[in-house]
């Protein structure tokens, strides 16, 4: 069996673009790209750190936000990964790309879908809304993505619970742990051709 390929997308300091490095390159699969959104970004050196090739293309430098996603998703035809994890990729990638990598764009999202999510729950904020609204649990959700935020079919969620006293940076850093655990495993499965989509229902399979 061939040895599965894989492109990470990253906007920022690439945590868990580190876990997918420890726990899936040279083990599971081969990351062979890291594309970022931004420039001098630490997720980057983290990619090169592991001799990983990296891109960038500057969302900040396309005035025409059409010819950044023209740009990227040209790259990943380039590539031609068997899928592309967004890890951290604060865009909401258009439905080509959808099209060209069906079922191949796996996001890691850091609360339960459907609960906190949608356009403007990102980074802290998903953390501070879940502690306005009083709830005693929150998590991860790992899932296929496609052209509607946090919205596609789920792979994989864990719940983490929310502490008397919490403030949403240290509650971000316990869903972070998490987010550690589940991503590497989900992109795992998918490596090992264990994830079978019926609709909006992902199965694992047992390992062959």
């Amino acid at each position: 069996m061939s040895v599965k390929s894989v492109a990470v997308l990253v906007s920022g300091s690439g945590t868990n673009l580190q876990t997918l490095i420890d726990n899936i390159h040279g083990i599971y699969g081969r990351i062979i790209a890291v594309i970022s959104d931004a420039p001098d970004v630490y997720a980057l050196d983290r990619a090169e750190k592991a001799n990983i090739p990296t891109e960038t293309v500057n969302y900040a430098a396309y005035g025409d936000k059409s010819l950044f996603y023209e740009e990227l998703l040209n790259i990943l035809r380039q590539k031609e990964p068997d899928l592309i994890v967004l890890a951290g990729f604060m865009k909401i990638l258009p439905g080509e790309f959808y099209e060209r990598f069906p079922n191949k764009i796996i996001n890691i999202h850091p609360a339960l879908i459907p609960a906190f999510c949608g356009k403007g729950y990102y980074g802290i904020k998903v953390h501070e809304a879940v502690l306005r609204y009083g709830a005693k649990v929150t998590g991860v959700t790992v899932h296929f993505a496609d052209d509607k935020a946090d919205h596609g079919p789920i792979i994989l969620q864990k719940c983490v619970p929310v502490l008397e006293g919490d403030t949403p940076e240290i509650l971000q850093q316990r869903v972070l742990l998490t987010e550690h655990e589940l991503l590497p495993y989900a992109v795992q499965l998918f490596l090992q051709d264990r994830l079978e989509v019926d609709g909006r229902t992902v199965r694992i399979l047992d390992e062959k």
